[in-house]
């Protein structure tokens, strides 16, 4: 792997939290083919080692999350038209097909294809100064790969005026319609990603890897074929170690000791 790819996005691990940062604030820490290469990394990473509780997905500085595609030559928009599959798209199928849980910390401007970064996390905090926006129709393109995820989060009308005007939103805009889940001041966004974090892995790691393999599994299920796979799922459950000493401590009225099998 280069240094150039390396330097791109910064992988370090903080306790049970990896944290995957994005660096090129010189660039407003746009998305290029060493971004995308080095998030799939990150992701892996998390996803084989259990002692990484979950993901933490940011950008360095304190202007911009993501500010999109690198709209220079070759860069953000470089595709190989041989190949079946983008590789931005790629990473979208990597990330929710992943059952480690990702914290969006958004530090900055959110444009573009940093949306669909936003959008492939499980959880999104934001500063309340933050701006967000998919202005692709103002220069001949449109969202189409952030579609396939923001359709399921926020509401159709929203989705296309957000769409279909480019013109950008608020922080408080994009919680009010189920983009974000938190919106702090800018000198509470750390201790809000931190407060997450702790809400996440002082729970069962089993538990949280099987319900998010099952939130992802009946997306698509009518609502019979829903609660015939998830009754099968939950006594499957009771089988494993994490739900034998979560119910043991309760019973016993103490702090579990999560063995994550």
């Amino acid at each position: 792997m280069s240094n150039a790819e390396q330097d791109a996005v910064l992988l370090e691990q903080k306790g049970p939290a990896l944290w995957i940062t994005i660096n090129r604030p010189e660039k407003r820490n746009a998305i290029n083919n060493d971004v995308i290469a080095r998030i799939r990394e990150g992701y892996l990473k998390a996803e084989s080692d259990p002692d990484i509780r979950v993901i933490v997905l940011t950008a360095a500085g304190d202007k911009a999350f993501c500010a999109g595609g690198d709209m220079q030559p070759g860069q953000g928009f470089a595709f190989d038209y041989s190949q079946p599959n983008a590789e931005y798209a790629d990473l979208f199928r990597l990330a929710v097909n992943t059952t480690t849980p990702c914290i969006a910390r958004v530090n900055g401007v959110c444009m573009a294809g940093g949306m669909g970064l936003l959008c492939m996390a499980d959880m999104a905090v934001a500063h309340r100064d933050v701006k967000f926006g998919l202005p692709e129709v103002k220069v001949g393109l449109f969202p189409m790969q952030v579609l396939s995820l923001m359709q399921r989060l926020v509401p159709r009308r929203v989705l296309r005026e957000w769409t279909l005007t480019g013109e950008p939103f608020t922080a408080d805009e994009a919680l009010q319609h189920g983009l974000l889940n938190h919106v702090v001041a800018p000198e509470e966004l750390d201790d809000r990603v931190d407060w997450l974090i702790s809400r996440l892995t002082d729970k069962s790691p089993t538990a949280i890897r099987r319900g998010k393999y099952a939130i992802k599994a009946i997306e698509d299920m009518t609502f019979e074929q829903a609660i015939a796979y998830t009754e099968t799922q939950l006594a499957t459950m009771t089988l494993t170690e994490d739900a034998k000493e979560g119910m043991a401590a309760f019973n016993e009225k103490r702090k579990p000791q999560w063995p994550g099998k």
